[in-house]
């Protein structure tokens, strides 16, 4: 069985890898290369979207929120997942119209608020892709352990060599043509996978009720889901090449719209499967992992494919994440940016601390969450910056003001301002409404009225 299974999935990484490297980017302009611009259709991009946003994150946190939270958390869930694809497909068309040679939003930054602000937001966009790197590089380790006996290291320096490949040869192109046939193959084999999974759920006594928590507590697990994905999510650089790969504004606008919808059926689906799983009396383990608790004891007929399933997820994250931070590197040449060859070489020695990372097993939950909580103190002043009014001085206030906002939750509760700074920090990893919620606050209404006192030069 362990020849099996490492077989099965060397040839699906095989593959993905001959569909890059088909599409690949040959000898055209380095513009092509990070963007593919003005080239694709909104089919090809609500599959990207739904492949390059889905990770192994899916098979974990949706049906731990279904089992444990409730569907009001797991709804806040499914569309905080998708609502980052729903804003740039509206904004998308205003960002193409104002900056239409552009490539990345810390050039949105740059030509809105200037060089200072481009490499804040740069910083904090690597930030959070290297950290997303890791978690699902983690996860394809701990999926393996679990429902294999194949060595995990050898799956996830397997993963990480192979989508380094392929992206670093093909660029966008090659991410957009594998996401296209992972799209459609993650969604077989969730069906497959799902289906045989409930298929072999014990039936659920007939008075058992929906797993919830008090209504005020799921909508506040619910907005906090929300306001932390879709800001975080709003700095994926690999969503904001989209916006200019995209043939025209309708393309992009009904790609972002269907990648959306299926996001938001995905994470109901899976999270419906932890709802049913904690229904029906089924350990969950320890830690839950409500998920893979319908797998024990699951045949070879049914482990395999959602192995596979796990394997593709990742991958089709992972190539977007590696494309989305060499796109970042790499600047203007008349600016003085790096060479391409440079940013392949600094993509690839990128890697090596987040597979290292990765292969310790450790959660990268609580990092997660305070890059999240960064990305929520900024993203309002980035995303006003079309706004005539906004300055460079309103917007560096409105980001300093969400991160003071992110701390005055705790610091009023507890008292002290330290206590804020471990509250905004999530000591134990839970996320948590205050903090998100006063990074917001804070950066609107300080960016806002900043602008509205200073005069734009």
């Amino acid at each position: 069985m362990l020849y099996l299974t490492s077989a099965v999935l060397g040839a699906t990484l095989c593959c993905f890898a001959f569909l890059g490297l088909r599409a690949r980017w040959a000898h055209g302009p380095l513009d092509d290369y990070v963007t593919a611009r003005n080239s694709q259709t909104a089919a090809t991009l609500g599959l990207s979207f739904l492949a390059s946003g889905m990770g192994a994150w899916i098979l974990f946190a949706p049906p731990e929120i279904g089992a444990f939270v409730g569907p009001v958390a797991l709804a806040g869930y499914a569309v905080g997942s998708a609502l980052p694809f729903v804003v740039l497909g509206l904004y998308g068309p205003k960002i193409r119209r104002a900056l239409p040679e552009g490539r990345s939003i810390a050039e949105f930054a740059e030509a809105c608020y200037g060089l200072g602000v481009r490499r804040w937001v740069s910083l904090v966009s690597v930030a959070y892709m290297a950290c997303f790197l890791a978690a699902e590089l983690t996860a394809i380790g701990a999926i393996t352990a679990l429902l294999s006996d194949v060595p995990p290291a050898l799956v996830v320096i397997g993963v990480a060599l192979t989508t380094l490949i392929y992206t670093a040869v093909g660029g966008l192109r090659a991410s957009l043509a594998t996401d296209k046939w992972q799209a459609w193959l993650l969604l077989a084999l969730l069906l497959a996978v799902g289906g045989a999974a409930l298929w072999r759920l014990p039936e659920i006594p007939a008075e058992t009720a929906l797993p919830s928590i008090p209504v005020g507590s799921a909508l506040s697990v619910a907005l906090t889901l929300v306001i932390a994905v879709t800001a975080a999510n709003l700095f994926h650089q690999g969503y904001w090449q989209r916006v200019w790969s995209a043939r025209d504004n309708q393309s992009l606008g009904r790609g972002a719209w269907l990648g959306g919808g299926m996001t938001v059926v995905v994470v109901m689906i899976i999270g419906g499967l932890g709802m049913l799983a904690a229904m029906s009396g089924t350990p969950l383990g320890e830690p839950p992992i409500p998920f893979f608790a319908l797998l024990n004891d699951a045949p070879a007929w049914l482990t395999l494919p959602a192995l596979v399933l796990a394997v593709t997820l990742v991958a089709s994250s992972v190539d977007t994440l590696q494309n989305g931070i060499a796109s970042l590197l790499v600047a203007r040449s008349e600016q003085g940016g790096v060479s391409l060859a440079t940013t392949r070489w600094i993509t690839i020695a990128l890697m090596i601390p987040v597979v290292v990372i990765a292969l310790q097993g450790l959660s990268v939950l609580r990092l997660f969450l305070i890059a999240d909580l960064l990305c929520a103190a900024i993203v309002v002043p980035v995303l006003l910056g079309l706004w005539k009014r906004m300055t460079p001085f309103a917007a560096v206030g409105g980001g300093i003001a969400g991160l003071l906002g992110a701390i005055i939750p705790g610091w009023f509760s507890q008292g002290s301002v330290m206590a804020g700074v471990i509250a905004a920090s999530f000591p134990d990893s839970i996320p948590t409404l205050g903090p998100f919620l006063g990074a917001l606050i804070a950066s609107t209404l300080t960016s806002t009225l900043l602008a509205c006192v200073t005069r734009k030069q």
